[in-house]
């Protein structure tokens, strides 16, 4: 089928183009469109509309346009897009054409479900290393993979040309581990551990804490629990009950903006 290709996606004839400059909104959403393209492609159908992509994905369905068009993706009317296609320009755009070594550090129960996961090598990554400093954890074998110390860290990573580390340690050594990867190269971390870490310019951080994901949806079953009650109002206005037996009004006022 036809489909305009922008200079910046890739081009099945080898061509190395140059990246799309995109919003970081736009990249967080094409894992997204990324993964329900290859279900889509594992049932055998070649196109996709808009529409059903969006659903897919659970994105709106002019917004998945507007992202899949700053790809220079535009589809065909009446046809949708071309599935194996747009799964190109996403892995390319995404870095996935190659397959980047990740270390993982910390094997305690989080680490080595981590290091058991499949998910990893069919998305374009690969666990080249496991690291730990406990020397109870050091030596067991996870998935083929022989724990090793810490300290070996500078030897691995340039015998296996690291390109992600991967924080599953607690909390308090999070930060020495950080700083460990950054030296040795390592200039993008997935965090596990429940904390900030510092790191110099140039050196790229995505924070995963569970425990906040589970707060985020405490507070809306919090919300959905509170609209089944009657609230309390005076003079017009609703009040909020606080901890303390305090009232504030449900109003921008109240919260100081």
């Amino acid at each position: 089928m036809s489909q305009h290709r922008h200079p910046g996606t890739p081009s099945r004839a080898g061509v190395v183009p140059a990246l799309p400059d995109l919003p970081e909104a736009t990249v967080a959403r094409l894992p997204e469109y990324l993964r329900a393209l290859h279900a889509v492609a594992e049932t055998g159908h070649e196109t996709i509309s808009s529409e059903g992509l969006s659903a897919a994905a659970g994105v709106n369905s002019a917004k998945l346009r507007k992202d899949l068009s700053q790809l220079g993706s535009y589809g065909t009317r009446g046809v949708g897009y071309d599935v194996a296609l747009l799964i190109d320009q996403i892995e390319y755009v995404l870095g996935l054409t190659q397959r980047r070594a990740v270390a993982l550090v910390g094997v305690g129960n989080l680490g080595h479900a981590l290091a058991g996961y499949d998910g990893f090598a069919t998305r374009g990554f690969r666990i080249a290393a496991l690291f730990d400093a406990d020397p109870e954890r050091v030596g067991e074998e996870i998935s083929g993979l022989i724990v090793k110390h810490i300290d070996e860290l500078p030897r691995v990573a340039e015998e296996e040309s690291l390109a992600i580390g991967v924080i599953a340690t607690p909390a308090a050594s999070a930060q020495r581990v950080a700083d460990e990867l950054v030296a040795v190269g390592v200039t993008s971390i997935l965090n596990f551990a429940p904390c900030v870490l510092s790191v110099p310019d140039g050196v790229d951080v995505r924070k995963v804490d569970l425990a906040i994901e589970l707060q985020i949806l405490s507070f809306h079953e919090h919300r959905k629990a509170s609209l089944t009650t009657l609230p309390a109002t005076t003079g017009g206005s609703t009040l909020t009950a606080l901890p303390g037996g305090l009232a504030a009004p449900d109003t921008q006022e109240a919260i100081g903006t």
